[in-house]
This record gives C-alpha cells, structure tokens and sequence, in this order.
C-alpha cells in the first residue's frame, strides 16, 4: 500500500463529529455541569460521537493538521461546544460560517498552503462530498459519525488516490 497521507484532515460538525444538528436539535447556550456533563438550555445533555475525542488527538499525535468546516448557521453554538468538549486544541484551521463548503476550503488552501490534493474531507451531507471531489479533495460520505473505521477507511482512500 501507498504511504501518500493527507496533508490536512477535515471534519464536518452537525451528523460527523457529533449526532445532531446544532442550529435546530438542540438549544444554545450550553453549560457544562460540575460532573463534566453539557447541557444546552432546556437541561437536554449534549454528546458527541463517542470515539471522536480519541481520534482527533490520534490523528494529531500522528502529525496530521486537523480542521473543521460546517456550513451552521449557530456559529456561537458550535464555536461554544468545540470549547467545551475541549477539541480546539486538535484545530488547526477552523471555518464555521453558512455556505459553500467550497468557501470553506478554498481559505484553508489559502492558509495552509495546502493543495486540495493535500485535503481529506468527512462529512454526513452528499452535497458537500460532490463539491469537494468536484475540485479535488478526497472526501468521505459519513453514515453514522465518525469512528476508526470510517477514518481508516478514509485514510486507505486517500493513499490509493481515490477520490471517494
């Protein structure tokens, strides 16, 4: 197999990293709890998918740059719970605004440097993936969050040069 490895990981939000849409299923602002748990502000608690802490930081110690890109439109909400699930840390480029995901990807190429070559893309929305590979980057149709399966199964993708 191919040692080719993505220069620059992205990540989808909303169905990706965590199982709801942070602009309608839940209610912002959110507070985390003296037992660590988060909430938003009906007392509902927010989980993300459950092996995404471990990937991130796995994916970071192995020295790939990691990004998000989400189309939401609760920009405070998912800006407040990258916050308090900790990920910033994992977050090279972050670009969380309505839109084209092809804006999204065109400023990360623009500060990083990066070529769309150079990029792997989850998300949960085919739309997305159909834009993203219309310009090049590797991207991967996420069912049910992403877990290491999903992740390998991208990695594998990208280094055989396919582009979904």
């Amino acid at each position: 197999m191919s040692s080719r490895k993505p220069k620059l990981i992205v990540f989808d939000l909303d169905w990706t990293l965590w199982p709801f849409h942070v602009d309608t299923n839940v209610d912002p602002p959110f507070t985390r709890l003296p037992n660590g748990n988060i909430i938003d502000q009906r007392k509902r608690e927010i989980e993300h998918f459950p092996e995404v802490p471990k990937i991130l930081e796995r994916l970071v110690s192995e020295g790939y740059q990691v990004a998000v890109a989400s189309r939401t439109g609760e920009i405070k909400g998912a800006e407040q719970l990258l916050q308090l699930f900790d990920w910033n840390k994992y977050f090279s480029y972050k670009e969380i605004y309505p839109g084209c995901k092809k804006t999204h990807f065109s400023k990360f190429k623009k500060n990083s440097g990066f070529d769309y070559s150079e990029m792997l893309f989850f998300d949960d929305e085919y739309r997305n993936i159909r834009d993203l590979v219309s310009v090049g980057v590797c991207s991967i149709l996420v069912d049910e969050g992403v877990d290491s399966s999903v992740i390998a199964d991208g990695l594998k993708k990208y280094a055989e040069g396919k582009l979904q």
